[in-house]
């Protein structure tokens, strides 16, 4: 397929992690559109330095990616995190997964950018959830074709799920396909936390969300520490 590809980076005080990113990503002749949550930090200088697209919204990943989309040109939208490294051959990738009509959405399974036995078992049960339950995350790096994620309803304006809540509007749309090739997001998350601190705090998250707690109230019991 001819795929016109913009990748839409939400991001929040990341001038450490983003120049990374943007180099696996700029320069390829896809569009690249960092989408700032007012940060406090160089985030905006360093995108536009490197040669992204720049847009300021409120602070929230949701409200971010959303407004990136309904400015991205593209007729494939793929949203990556600020802190997260794609493999070279990411837009072969995507083109091969779409590849079949019935194809409207995908991911990437996940790796982390440091190795551990702890951090590898977190990886493989992330895949398996994926490949079982079509539900990745958003440090996955979801792909979609436009068409659908406007008849999805795109991003909700919510503080937390909304990687989860997209996934499921768009399962009722089509078809999806989990990439074999990885992204590697960054291990800060579960250093400063810890292991199982972190990997108890997501689990309980998604299985409150999905027994019908609010994301407004879990995002006060479980703030954002940027």
């Amino acid at each position: 397929m001819t795929m016109r590809l913009s990748i839409i980076i939400p991001a929040y005080n990341e001038e450490e992690n983003l120049s990374r990113t943007l180099e696996k990503l700029l320069g390829r002749g896809h569009e690249v559109i960092v989408v700032d949550g007012k940060s406090k930090d160089a985030t905006t200088r360093v995108a536009r330095t490197m040669g992204a697209s720049v847009l300021v919204s409120e602070k929230g990943r949701g409200l971010q990616m959303a407004l990136g989309a309904a400015k991205a040109k593209g007729d494939v939208l793929w949203f990556v995190h600020a802190d997260t490294l794609v493999p070279k051959d990411f837009a072969e990738q995507i083109s091969r997964a779409l590849k079949d009509s019935k194809v409207v959405w995908g991911a990437f399974a996940l790796g982390v950018q440091r190795r551990t036995p702890g951090l590898d078992l977190i990886c493989l049960g992330a895949n398996l959830r994926t490949r079982l339950f079509n539900l990745p995350y958003g440090d996955q790096t979801l792909f979609v074709r436009r068409d659908a994620y406007i008849k999805a309803g795109g991003f909700a304006p919510i503080p937390l799920m909304e990687d989860v809540d997209l996934a499921k509007k768009l399962g009722r749309i089509g078809r999806f396909c989990m990439v074999r090739a990885r992204v590697y997001t960054s291990a800060r998350r579960w250093q400063q936390e810890g292991l199982c601190a972190r990997t108890l705090k997501n689990y309980s998250l998604l299985l409150r969300y999905a027994l019908g707690s609010s994301p407004f109230v879990l995002a006060k019991k479980y703030p954002d520490s940027r």
